[in-house]
C-alpha cells in the first residue's frame, strides 16, 4: 500500500485498473469475470527500491496479508462497519512504516533522523508499540517550516516528528485498504502510488487519443483569493 510520491515519475506504462465494479466469489466458473474499471495507463512510482530490498521478508508477508484480509473483506461486504482495526497496528506495520520514509528526510521537532532511530530499530519500534497500545503515545507538534514560491509568495509546510511519521503511515496503510475499494481510477489525489504527475500523464493519454473539446485548469485557492 504504501509507495514514494516525491519524485517525479518515468514514460507511461499501462497499469491494471485500481477498481473492480464486481469481485469474483469462489462460486463463479473459470469462464466468468468481473467487469473492470477502465483507467488510463499512468506511469509507475520509483520508490524506495533500496530500502524496500532490504531482508524483511517475514514481516513484509505478515503484514501484506493483515491487509488483504482487509480489503477482501471491503471488497466483497461493501456495507461492512469496521470496528476493530486497533491490533493491525502492529510492530510489524510500524516497521514498514517506517523503511517507507527518506532516510534524509528533514527532522521534527524533536530533531530525531531516520538513522538516528534505525540505530536501536527493534528497540525503539517495541517501545513505541507498547505506547500506542496503551494509550500513552501523544504526537509532538509539528515544526512549521516556509519554501519559498516562484510568485514570490512562501509555501507553509509542516515537518512532523519521525516517530508521528510512523504512526500516521501505518494508520493510513490500515484506512486505505478499506477505503481504496471504493474509489474510482480517474482520482488521483492524495492517494498510495498516485499523484500530480500520475494525473498529467493520464491527461496527456486522454488529449492525444480521444477528442477534447474542452480543458479546464483551475486553482481554487487562487480564484477564492481573486473573488473576494
Amino acid at each position: 500500500m504504501m509507495h514514494g510520491h516525491e519524485k517525479s515519475d518515468p514514460a507511461i506504462v499501462a497499469v491494471k485498473p485500481a477498481n473492480k465494479t464486481a469481485s469474483i466469489s469462489v462460486e463463479q466458473s473459470a469462464g466468468e469475470r468481473a467487469v473492470a474499471e477502465p483507467v488510463e495507463p499512468r506511469a509507475g512510482t520509483k520508490g524506495n527500491a533500496d530500502q524496500q530490498s532490504t531482508c524483511r521478508t517475514q514481516s513484509r508477508v505478515s503484514v501484506s496479508q493483515a491487509l488483504e484480509r482487509i480489503r477482501k473483506v471491503a471488497r466483497e461486504r461493501k456495507k461492512e462497519r469496521f470496528t476493530a482495526l486497533f491490533h493491525h497496528l502492529s510492530i510489524e506495520l510500524l516497521e514498514e512504516a517506517f523503511f517507507e520514509l527518506k532516510e534524509d528526510a528533514a527532522p521534527g521537532v524533536d530533531r530525531l533522523t531516520w538513522k538516528d532511530y534505525e540505530a536501536n530499530l527493534e528497540r525503539n519500534l517495541e517501545d513505541l508499540h507498547d505506547r500506542v497500545h496503551r494509550g500513552a503515545y501523544r504526537a509532538l507538534p509539528s515544526r512549521r517550516v516556509y519554501i519559498p514560491k516562484p510568485d514570490g509568495r512562501q509555501r507553509p509546510l509542516a515537518v512532523a516528528a519521525l516517530e508521528d511519521k510512523i504512526v500516521q503511515r501505518a494508520v493510513v496503510a490500515v484506512l486505505n485498504a478499506i477505503y481504496e475499494e471504493d474509489f474510482l481510477g480517474v482520482s488521483y489525489g492524495f492517494r498510495p502510488g498516485r499523484g500530480t504527475h500520475n494525473a498529467l500523464d493520464a491527461l496527456c493519454v486522454g488529449i492525444h487519443s480521444k477528442k477534447v473539446s474542452f480543458i479546464l485548469d483551475a486553482d481554487i485557492r487562487s480564484f477564492l483569493d481573486t473573488a473576494s
